[in-house]
């Protein structure tokens, strides 16, 4: 029988609520998987909402943007729910589940031919992008690998977590993809602990963190890396930084769910075997692993390989000391917090819509991420 102080679990007027609620699964003492069914829901409300009440869009207009996966059905969940219509540019790597979802939810899809190249898919998805806008200037393009914008709905899992896990010094390991998660989770909970660290992780070949001269024939690098630079990843942000190719990924990957039962995405593995490092070398520190999807888009790359898998427990990092002994297959860096570049061109840069209409908040001069590079 229930008691008469349980807490009813709640009712949601839209599915959104639901599926941006995370579960907590305490993976060691140490360290806590804050697994999601798609992380970018928060990214996607946190920048619609923000969107409609300063104006900068309207019900019933149209938002586009470009998306390798999740990011595509985040914003289609929060169009269906405040009423506006949206058009996704999407990767060569989005699969026949996930765009007939989107067409189900009304979402016109433009999906890029079949293509080995991430950085050829990227550009061709920006330019389909601009031509939509050339031709319709009413579109509104999201820009989530550039508009700030998207960082806002993660003060909402900074809180969360805080409710959660009262009193644990954390540090925050997570995929960096376009940045937004980690940085706007992190830049959120340093607001109450400044000593908040935040551990970001990479594949080889990314330019986010300077190890674009790799190759890795096997990688997945769709939301984890990128192959053009994206105005959303604050380097500063970050105390340290690891690369895994994909065979460690994908140990990761298949060993969370051997060990922890957790069926969840590449980046999610990545991150967990990364945060097992980290929590070795901090044990006084609860390490957060963001879990950013379910693992049903790996199926066959990654979960029908289990018998191909590395023993996770077997492997470890080389630590180095500047990106010039960035070697694979997995390596870590202090990145103490340092800026880096290269710098998105002016022209490409959107404008600040966190700032719009807020005359409170003046524009903050542009970077030059260059001059303080890692030593």
């Amino acid at each position: 029988m229930r008691g008469h102080n349980a807490v009813a679990p709640p009712v949601h007027d839209h599915v959104t609520d639901a599926v941006k609620a995370p579960s907590l699964i305490r993976l060691t003492p140490n360290t806590v998987l804050i697994r999601f069914e798609t992380l970018k829901v928060y990214a996607a409300l946190g920048a619609v909402r923000h969107l409609l009440d300063t104006g900068v869009v309207r019900p019933g207009q149209t938002l586009v943007d470009s998306s390798s996966g999740i990011y595509a059905l985040a914003l289609a969940m929060a169009c269906h729910r405040h009423g506006l219509r949206c058009h996704v540019v999407a990767s060569t790597t989005v699969d026949d589940t996930l765009r007939a979802q989107l067409e189900i939810l009304g979402v016109t899809v433009d999906q890029m031919p079949p293509s080995d190249d991430l950085r050829l898919d990227q550009n061709r998805r920006v330019a389909r992008v601009r031509e939509l806008l050339a031709r319709h200037p009413d579109l509104h393009w999201m820009r989530q690998y550039h508009d700030p914008v998207h960082h806002l709905g993660y003060a909402e899992l900074a809180d969360l977590l805080r409710r959660a896990l009262p009193g644990e010094p954390l540090t925050v390991v997570g995929s960096v993809g376009t940045g937004a998660s980690t940085g706007g989770l992190t830049r959120a909970l340093r607001e109450h602990d400044p000593l908040t660290r935040l551990v970001g992780v990479q594949p080889f070949g990314s330019v986010t963190f300077g190890s674009e001269r790799f190759t890795d024939p096997d990688a997945i690098i769709a939301g984890i890396g990128s192959a053009i630079p994206f105005d959303n990843v604050h380097h500063e942000l970050y105390d340290r930084v690891h690369w895994l190719d994909f065979q460690h990924a994908m140990a990761a990957t298949i060993g969370l769910m051997r060990e922890h039962a957790v069926f969840a995405g590449l980046s999610t593995g990545a991150a967990h075997l990364v945060a097992r490092w980290e929590a070795a070398r901090e044990p006084g520190r609860t390490h957060v692993v963001i879990g950013a999807d379910t693992g049903h888009r790996y199926t066959r790359r990654v979960f029908a390989r289990h018998r191909e898998a590395l023993d996770p427990a077997l492997l470890a990092p080389v630590e180095i000391a500047s990106l010039d002994r960035l070697t694979p297959p997995w390596a870590a860096i202090d990145w103490a917090r340092r800026s880096y570049g290269p710098v998105v061109p002016a022209q490409e840069r959107p404008r600040d819509t966190t700032r719009e209409h807020s005359p409170e908040h003046p524009r903050e001069p542009s970077r030059d991420l260059r001059k303080d590079p890692v030593p």
